[in-house]
């Protein structure tokens, strides 16, 4: 098993470990205990014990990443916000903004119909993707890779977009009703569509083509995202539920009901470990994705 290479996660503090076979996933490893004042040597020499299958002479590059972290970790306790930079994106409203992982580009999506890119430090409008014939809603970089982008439209449809060139590779129809949310699986061979038609849709990146669609909610879907750790993909839904599908089946797993309304949002947490729902009966529910056991309920104000 040969690492093809490493990824760097700033928040929680981790490393994300890419290997020459296509078939092995991506590892993590979390430095949730890093410091900016950690000796960088001593957290490569627990790397290397706890991943032997590192290679010893890695152990530089595995330095300068670990560096890189506690630099970040460093900076965060000095950094004042003020305003950059104010761009006039589009000619109608925005509906949704995604920033590529190392921050250099981010995209947005508008009413007007089109996505387009842009260079975080100068403002520059790099490109536009343009070929929905309704408003752009949900868009998303395919991290860590960031090669591609892929966008949902009120106009039904999905579109799998060259992140450089512009380039629309393909255009992913089988919805009957508008496309609200989407989700790259962390390896990013799939992507997952959510719509108002109360189905969501998996599809092949490589070949554009559906295969497996999620069905079992009565009612419009909202959120839509893939475990970052098992073969799980989340859905949230105007019926009031949360469901778990193993993606591999199409098969759902769990229900997780308890919210006296519709949701208005549900999402993993950076492990996979806990599922946060929020719902118009105004309260927010934890849930543990391996029981479905409900572990906090808040009522907001």
């Amino acid at each position: 098993m040969k690492v093809k290479r490493f990824l760097l996660r700033y928040y929680p503090p981790g490393i994300a470990v890419e290997y020459d076979n296509a078939s092995q996933p991506i590892s993590s490893i979390d430095l949730l205990d890093l410091r900016s004042d950690s000796d960088t040597n001593s957290v490569v020499e627990d790397i290397l014990q706890q991943k032997p299958h590192i290679n010893f002479y890695l152990k530089n590059q595995l330095c300068t990443l670990i560096r890189n972290l506690k630099s970040k970790l460093l900076e965060g306790k000095y950094h004042t916000y003020h305003l950059y930079k104010v761009l006039k994106a589009h000619i109608l409203p925005l509906t949704n903004v995604a920033f590529k992982k190392d921050g250099t580009k981010f995209i947005t999506g508008s009413y007007d119909r089109t996505c387009k890119i842009w260079n975080t430090e100068t403002g520059k409008l790099l490109n536009c993707l343009e070929g929905h014939t309704n408003a752009v809603f949900v868009l998303s970089f395919n991290n860590p890779y960031c090669n591609i982008i892929a966008t949902g439209s009120f106009d039904k449809t999905a579109r799998i977009w060259n992140s450089e060139s512009g380039l629309c590779y393909h255009v992913l129809k089988g919805h009957d009703r508008e496309v609200v949310c989407l989700d790259f699986s962390k390896n990013t061979s799939l992507l997952a569509t959510g719509s108002l038609d109360s189905q969501v849709y998996l599809w092949d990146i490589e070949t554009g083509k559906s295969i497996k669609t999620l069905i079992g909610h009565s009612r419009e879907i909202i959120s839509v995202w893939f475990s970052s750790r098992e073969q799980l993909v989340l859905t949230g839904s105007f019926d009031g539920t949360a469901r778990l599908w193993d993606y591999r089946t199409g098969r759902c797993c769990m229900v997780l009901t308890g919210h006296l309304n519709e949701l208005s949002s549900c999402v993993f947490n950076w492990n996979s470990t806990l599922i946060a729902t929020g719902s118009s009966d105004k309260t927010s529910c934890l849930w543990d994705p391996r029981s479905g056991i409900k572990l906090l309920l808040k009522y907001s104000c």
